[in-house]
């Protein structure tokens, strides 16, 4: 014991020494330094560079989705990201269209720009056993989704990816920044809410037992962004961003864990896997990152996708920029068609640019051959004009809901429909279809038309007028037309947004004169048909024949109601009859 404890301190000594001289060797080396000259200054010490761009792994498995690729294409190439620091995985089988034409055109002119591309697809089989369309899902195209993701999931890993992101084919990512947002986000499991036509999202706020949706108080509020931010929620789904750099994220899986006892379904068990692993899933709101379409119904078919497809281009109109293409595709033009009509016309002031834009974009769309109208502007007209028209005001007329006489708009407004009426004597048209300028169309509006105009051919209904969009006032007096599911008796309406119009039709309401007797013309149709409730107003025009019929439902509403924002009426809010102008005073104030 007293030759270790010898030893121990022997050596500590030496350890002691040894750390006194060490020191000793870079005090002398200070004060050497800091009577150095100039000549023997330190090198500069640089500071370190920035890190990297994180490297993205995107899947894309797309299925019967060519009238969705030209967009959802168009917005992958649009992300702001940058494309060398972009891996792209695409899997494509069986489908009864031309996606992977599409995506091969595609690969073709921009592989050159991102990281990598690789495309795998097959041509056969175009369906799997047992399938009863493209909206069902088998037991075996489960099967096979979830394998694809969780390849997708496995070879990002290989390619030591910092990030997988998931993009859906149907899915529309308008912010181009939307990547950064995610990852700035700093989460494992990130999704950007996305937007639909109703009330179906990315994300659920709630989850059943078995793992579905369940409906929550804060799912609303966050889908209209009055609560904004990143929120923890039990599932996200179609578009999300993984982190792979974190530790939980190996234990992320789509195929089912050993543990798992639900059904066989993707979402679901990804969810799971990221519960079980410990990784919360969060949904960010911050911005309008985009928009998706609504999954099909179990008996849906693929026309009815192609219709929601043509449905989100259309709404996207409204309050936003329309839908972008890819630059990188050539996208074929819809054929452009009457629909069987003499004429289509769409009333528009020349001074609505923006509308009558909106309108032309929409006709591309639904591959409708419409003829512009300039409208009647009633803010221009004079007390000459109005006197060589021979217009007079119904005696006694009032504004129904506002007590005033006629506005300087509603005057224009009549007029534009009054001269189509006489063009379609003068040109002898059968049937035209009317529509005004600030309307929204509804879901499958070119297939109901036809099928409306079709149902008044078979029942070999006679009419002369047939609404394709107004405000019904009193829908208890309403009634279906016998052997129709879509037509009905109209009883007093408001709004001319569109109607379709028989020679027969524009006769008769011509022939009582309306302009020297004028009312709105939304209050002049409903006394034609026999349906307005002031019988004062309705004694003075004779016949009332017309023979009025209405789709229901209707198949075009306005893009604004009042109180909306956005909303502005060129009748309404206009001046009065009273408050006509001479011609020069009227180019004065113009």
């Amino acid at each position: 014991m007293a030759k270790d404890r010898k030893v121990f301190c022997l050596r500590a000594t030496i350890i002691l020494l040894i750390t006194t001289i060490y020191h000793l060797q870079f005090a002398l080396a200070d004060t050497d330094s800091s009577n150095s000259t100039e000549d023997n200054k330190p090198e500069i010490v640089f500071e370190e560079s920035s890190f990297q761009t994180p490297t993205i792994f995107l899947p894309i498995i797309a299925r019967n989705k060519a009238h969705a690729l030209p967009v959802y294409l168009g917005y992958i190439e649009r992300l702001s990201y940058p494309k060398s620091k972009i891996s792209i995985w695409i899997q494509s089988d069986h489908n009864i269209d031309n996606t992977t034409s599409i995506l091969n055109e595609w690969k073709s002119k921009v592989q050159h720009l991102y990281h990598r591309i690789d495309f795998h697809y097959s041509e056969e089989p175009q369906s799997y056993a047992k399938e009863k369309g493209p909206a069902h899902w088998t037991r075996e195209r489960f099967r096979h989704v979830v394998n694809l993701k969780q390849k997708a999931l496995e070879e990002a890993r290989k390619q030591w990816a910092d990030y997988i992101f998931f993009v859906d084919c149907d899915n529309f990512l308008e912010e181009p920044d939307t990547l950064y947002h995610l990852i700035a986000a700093e989460k494992t499991i990130v999704a950007p809410m996305l937007e639909s036509t109703s009330a179906y999202s990315n994300f659920w706020c709630g989850i059943t037992d078995k793992g579905y949706y369940k409906r929550t108080p804060e799912y609303m509020p966050t889908l209209k962004h009055e609560r904004t931010g990143c929120f923890p929620v039990p599932m996200v789904h179609s578009t999300f961003l993984v982190d792979l750099r974190r530790t939980a994220s190996a234990d992320l899986q789509f195929t089912p864990l050993p543990s798992y006892q639900g059904d066989y379904d993707d979402l679901i068990m990804f969810a799971y896997a990221a519960r079980e692993a410990g990784v919360q899933m969060y949904i960010l709101n911050t911005e309008y990152f985009g928009q998706l379409l609504i999954p099909l119904e179990y008996e849906d078919s693929l026309e009815d996708d192609v219709e929601q497809m043509i449905f989100a281009k259309l709404e996207a109109t409204i309050d936003r920029p329309p839908l972008l293409t890819s630059e990188y595709l050539s996208v074929p033009e819809i054929p452009a068609s009457k629909l069987g009509f003499d004429e289509i016309y769409m009333i528009n002031l020349e001074r609505r640019e923006d509308r009558r834009d909106r309108m032309m974009t929409i006709f591309k769309e639904l591959g409708i051959d419409a003829r512009h109208v300039p409208a009647v502007d009633g803010k221009a007209l004079t007390k000459e004009e109005i006197d060589e028209l021979g217009i007079q005001m119904l005696p006694g007329f009032a504004d129904p809901y506002h007590g005033r006489e006629l506005t300087k708009g509603e005057i224009g407004c009549f007029l534009s429909h009054y001269n189509i009426w006489k063009e379609v004597l003068e040109k002898r048209y059968k049937k035209v279809l009317v529509l005004e300028d600030d309307i929204r169309f509804h879901y499958k509006f070119k297939p109901d038309l036809q099928n409306m105009m079709a149902e008044l051919e078979d029942l070999k209904l006679k009419w002369d007028l047939v609404y394709v969009g107004r405000k019904v006032m009193n829908p208890d007096k309403e009634f279906y037309v016998d052997g129709s599911k879509r037509l009905v008796w109209p009883y007093y309406t408001y709004w001319t947004l569109g109607y379709v119009l028989s020679q027969k039709g524009a006769l008769k309401l011509l022939d009582t004169d309306p302009l020297s007797k004028l009312v709105p013309v939304d209050e002049y149709l409903p006394i034609m048909f026999n349906q307005h409730p002031e019988k004062d107003w309705a004694k003075h025009f004779w016949p009332r024949d017309l023979v009025a019929l209405s789709a229901d439902p209707l198949l075009v509403e306005p893009t604004h109601y009042t109180g909306e924002p956005n909303y502005i009426s060129d009748t309404e809010a206009s001046t009065l009859w009273d408050s006509m102008e001479s011609r020069e005073e009227i180019h004065e104030e113009l």
